[in-house]
């Protein structure tokens, strides 16, 4: 098991933040791929500096953002005060989590997280405290790396405890209690520009100016994953459903 110690440094990540918060188009594909499971009152777990968030609101979504950080929430507040955008402080791994978010429970008929769960070493806590916010019926979102073999430099300094599989985190939404709707891989293209950033350049974050090349090259690279049927890719996605009394 990899063990990293929490700091609120986080230099890595909020490199990487800011760089992916430049590919637009990026972001774009991210939040096409997931909308079209979304539905009702929405809550954002680990929304950083927005860069999914705007996108919701843009569409004049019902959502509310979430991070343990901050930083990031004072962010978000000022980036969105137009929108009035609700920010909550929600630790998907908290040990009173019935008891501290007692009034979010059983209230949001969509819950989703991308990049967030790998950071979680008790991965299994966080889907349970996941489905806790869910209605019945409701559904979770989830996006995190795919492929344990691509752990990297990046990885590491990024504070991921592990890479998934469709199948991996479909077993951890089924463990507790959650039916899996859909499940697929993303940005096949991706995992080239991964395994070269972090296992031939060695970088410790995701360097703007690659962050922006991909950017302008996503047209092509989204006909790619087309072209495979989603079948492989840098990123697993999994809905799963809360079903009544589950």
């Amino acid at each position: 098991m990899r063990r990293f110690e929490y700091t609120e440094d986080d230099q890595s990540g909020e490199q990487t933040l800011l760089s992916i918060a430049e590919a637009q188009k990026f972001n774009k594909w991210m939040y096409d791929t997931i909308k079209p499971f979304c539905k009702g009152e929405i809550l954002e777990l680990g929304s950083g500096t927005g860069n999914i968030t705007h996108f919701f609101l843009k569409d004049n979504k019902q959502i509310t953002a979430s991070d343990i950080r901050e930083n990031y929430r004072l962010y978000l507040s000022q980036t969105f005060w137009k929108h009035e955008l609700d920010v909550l402080n929600i630790d998907m791994v908290h040990n009173e989590f019935d008891h501290v978010y007692h009034k979010q429970i059983n209230s949001f008929d969509t819950v989703f997280a991308l990049n967030v769960l790998e950071h979680i070493e008790d991965d299994f806590s966080a889907i349970n405290n996941c489905k806790k916010l869910l209605k019945e019926n409701g559904v979770l979102i989830i996006l995190v790396p795919s492929y344990e073999l691509l752990y990297n430099k990046l990885d590491a300094s990024l504070r991921h405890y592990r890479r998934y599989n469709k199948a991996s985190l479909s077993k951890l939404f089924e463990d507790n209690g959650l039916t899996v709707k859909h499940s697929q891989y993303f940005n096949f293209v991706g995992i080239i520009a991964w395994f070269l950033s972090g296992k031939v350049l060695k970088d410790d974050h995701v360097p703007s100016g690659k962050m922006k090349l991909f950017n302008f090259l996503l047209p092509l690279f989204k006909i790619v994953d087309k072209c495979i049927l989603k079948k492989i890719g840098l990123s697993t996605i999994v809905v799963g459903e809360k079903k009544n009394n589950s």
